[in-house]
């Protein structure tokens, strides 16, 4: 009871009690915990942040090809535009069209290349150090093994 009393009056004692029991890994892997949920914390927000973008990209878009559409029915259909006009004018829209289409296209694979890549990366590094671990268990007990009690008694 005495010993617990002089832990809790010292709180420098409690820490170095608590480095006592914790390990390298354990120390690691609490880091570790702790990037991960903050990651898992920033994601959801991030992916909604992204969404909203997105639709309010498209709502954009149909704004003002809405207001494009009233503005050309009450101004321009006076005009009498050549369809040779409008036929060169939709041309050139579906070249531009295709252009952008091919960037979506690039665009997409690189991502889609970039998170294939890291999870290869992520493959190989798990086993590598997976590999790294069997090493060391089997250094491990080869050298430190060998040498306990039982041996000298």
């Amino acid at each position: 009871m005495e010993k617990n009393t002089l832990q809790n009056s010292n709180p420098s004692l409690q820490e170095e009690s608590s480095y006592i029991q914790m390990s390298f890994c354990g120390i690691m892997k609490e880091s570790t915990s702790e990037l991960i949920q903050k990651l898992e914390s920033e994601m959801p927000s991030l992916f909604q942040e992204y969404s909203d973008l997105y639709a309010r990209c498209l709502h954009s878009i149909r704004d003002i090809f809405g207001a494009c559409s009233l503005a050309e029915r009450q101004y321009f259909e006076n005009l009498k535009v050549d369809k040779n006009i409008l036929r060169v004018f939709s041309d050139n829209s579906i070249f531009v069209s295709k252009i952008l289409e091919s960037h979506f296209d690039m665009s997409s694979s690189l991502l889609r290349s970039y998170v294939h890549f890291r999870l290869s990366f992520m493959d190989s590094w798990d086993e590598i150090f997976h590999s790294w671990v069997n090493m060391y268990a089997k250094t491990f007990s080869q050298y430190i093994f060998p040498l306990s009690p039982k041996r000298f008694v």
